[in-house]
C-alpha cells in the first residue's frame, strides 16, 4: 500500500484544480480504481476520467434498487465516454431480497442487513478482485459529517489512499461546471441504502 504523508499533499493539493490533483496522482501506481453511482454529479467525475485515464477500472456497486432514470443515465455515460465499467450486484436476487427483507427504511433493524447484502458486499468483492492502491471517488466537503472530517487525500481503514478530485467545489461549482461543459445530471437519483443525504451510503465507512 502507498504510504504518503497526507497532510502535508493535502496542503499541496488544496489549491490544484481537479485534473491537476488526477495528474498528480496517475503516476503514484496502475492499481486504481474510481466508484460512481451514477448520482447527480457523477458525469462531473467519469468525464474528467475519460480524459485522463480512459481505461480506468470503474467500479459500479448496482444494488438493484435504483430508478429508471439512473440505469438510463448509467448505460449513456458508458456509452459516450467508453467507460472501462465493472459492475457488481448483489448475490441475492431483488425478488429473493424483497421477500425476505423489503425495502426497509433506515430506521428498520432489517435495514442493516439491506445494506451489507446490496452494497457492502459487492463492494468488498470488488476490492478484493482489484486490490487498488488508489480509489478515486467523487466525495465532497458538506455531504455527511463524517465526509467533514477528511480531504482530498484520505486513507480508507484497509489503508487505500482515497483521491477525491473535487472534494472542496460546492453544488453551485459543479453546476457551472456541468453546464460549461454540457454534461449531464441525474436529478433523479436516489440511494435506497443511503436514504438521506446526510447519511453515508456505507462504503466509505468500510473500504
Amino acid at each position: 500500500m502507498l504510504k504518503l504523508d497526507i497532510k502535508e499533499q493535502n496542503r499541496f493539493l488544496r489549491h490544484k484544480t481537479p485534473e491537476e490533483i488526477i495528474e498528480w496522482a496517475l503516476p503514484l501506481t496502475r492499481k486504481r480504481i474510481v466508484t460512481t453511482s451514477f448520482g447527480v454529479y457523477s458525469a462531473v467525475l467519469l468525464s474528467t476520467f475519460s480524459k485522463k485515464d480512459p481505461d480506468i477500472n470503474v467500479i459500479w456497486c448496482d444494488t438493484g434498487y435504483n430508478n429508471y432514470e439512473t440505469y438510463e443515465h448509467a448505460q449513456k455515460l458508458i456509452r459516450d465516454y467508453n467507460l472501462n465499467i465493472n459492475i457488481y450486484v448483489p448475490r441475492r436476487t431483488k425478488a429473493f431480497i424483497d421477500l425476505t427483507l423489503g425495502l426497509p427504511t433506515v430506521d428498520d433493524p432489517k435495514h442493516e442487513s439491506f445494506t451489507e447484502l446490496v452494497k457492502l458486499e459487492p463492494f468488498r468483492r470488488a476490492l478484493a478482485e482489484h486490490k487498488p492502491e488508489v480509489w478515486f471517488t467523487n466525495i465532497r466537503v458538506r455531504q455527511t459529517a463524517y465526509r467533514d472530517l477528511l480531504d482530498i487525500l484520505s486513507y480508507s481503514k484497509e489503508g487505500i489512499l482515497k483521491i477525491s478530485p473535487f472534494y472542496y467545489w460546492k453544488d453551485e461549482d459543479l453546476d457551472a461546471h456541468v453546464r460549461a461543459n454540457g454534461l449531464l445530471k441525474n436529478t433523479a437519483y436516489f440511494d435506497p441504502v443511503k436514504a438521506l443525504q446526510s447519511r453515508e451510503c456505507g462504503i466509505h465507512l468500510t473500504g
